[in-house]
């Protein structure tokens, strides 16, 4: 499926049908007819196995040691694992939720270098293997906003951004940091069948860069990442909605000024840079007041979204002055 201009896309083609209404959708039609066949219960555990031990996993899942977070999120359910990998999007893997565990296993994570240029003290490549004993890795579990108005609680595994940022040494003349993911048609077999200006780019401010909440991620769980969640590395930003949060980064660039960004280039109306979680602020052609909590159950729970995705407290200062409705 390629990407129209947002004013040719219907929403059921960017939140999947059988996640934008679940009592009106394909998975439902499907439910009942397998129900009908399989009767309920067994038809139920045939997903749900299938969910948690996919087929399509990329790569075998590899334990990584991980401290806990004074960051984390407390009091929320997470959502199971089996979700988490499951339900993705990384359209560079197809743009349906189940394509990227599907599809992914073509991703190769080693080797692996992020290599990091622009205003700095100097150019520097580093091996993904040495940026995983760069610190200790911490649980952090946050709540992730889709702009597609659904949500999740996951335990990722990392670091806080500003410890790499420190290595690469910055100048003081750099205001953003720009994060590049990899483009190749050979590892990433729906890459030319999406309309985007690939590769994927996503940027932040210096100051939201530096946030101890911003998380340069290399796990989940206590795995490493999954190829469908962005292996081996990744932002989360999880006062930001999920698209801020690039995925299998190959390159970081400090620059002087505000980074073109994919979503925000291709859907300006639609897809602001800063694109923090705000319910004051609807997409153009949803609501973003509530969200569909993918949890534990067969069905999404419907809950209010909160501003900054409830992490207002520790990250509202950072755009003091702002008219978060204009800039968002």
């Amino acid at each position: 499926m390629l990407i129209r201009k947002s004013n040719e896309i219907p929403s059921s083609e960017i939140t999947p049908k059988e996640a934008f209404d679940a009592f009106h959708n394909i998975s439902r039609r499907k439910f009942l007819t397998g129900a009908a066949t399989l009767g309920a219960a067994a038809f139920a555990a045939s997903r749900v196995a299938g969910m948690v031990s996919p087929s399509q996993t990329a790569e075998a899942a590899t334990s990584i040691q991980t401290v806990k977070s004074s960051l984390s999120t407390t009091g929320e359910v997470l959502t199971p694992y089996s979700k988490v990998t499951t339900y993705n999007n990384f359209y560079e893997f197809g743009t349906d939720k189940s394509d990227p565990a599907r599809n992914a296993h073509t991703l190769r994570t080693r080797p692996w270098t992020v290599q990091v240029e622009g205003k700095v003290k100097q150019p520097k490549t580093f091996d993904i293997d040495a940026l995983l004993k760069l610190r200790p890795l911490e649980e952090r579990v946050y709540r992730h906003r889709c702009v597609e108005a659904w949500s999740m609680v996951v335990p990722w595994a990392g670091y806080s951004l500003s410890e790499f940022i420190k290595q690469c040494e910055p100048l003081p003349s750099a205001k953003y940091v720009q994060f590049l993911s990899l483009a190749d048609p050979k590892q990433q077999p729906e890459l030319h069948s999406v309309d985007l200006n690939w590769p994927y780019s996503e940027g932040l401010r210096m100051d939201e860069a530096m946030h101890p909440l911003a998380l340069l991620t290399f796990g989940l769980y206590g795995q490493l990442l999954p190829n469908q969640n962005g292996a081996p590395i990744r932002m989360v930003l999880p006062w930001k909605y999920g698209f801020k949060s690039a995925k299998s980064i190959v390159k970081i660039r400090f620059v002087d000024r505000q980074p073109h960004t994919t979503w925000n280039e291709m859907a300006p109306n639609e897809y602001g840079f800063y694109s923090n979680v705000n319910p004051a602020v609807d997409h153009p052609r949803w609501s973003q007041k509530r969200e569909r909590r993918i949890g534990p159950g067969f069905f999404p729970k419907m809950i209010d979204t909160m501003p900054f995705n409830g992490y207002g407290n520790e990250v509202a200062s950072l755009y003091t002055g702002m008219d978060l409705r204009k800039n968002f």
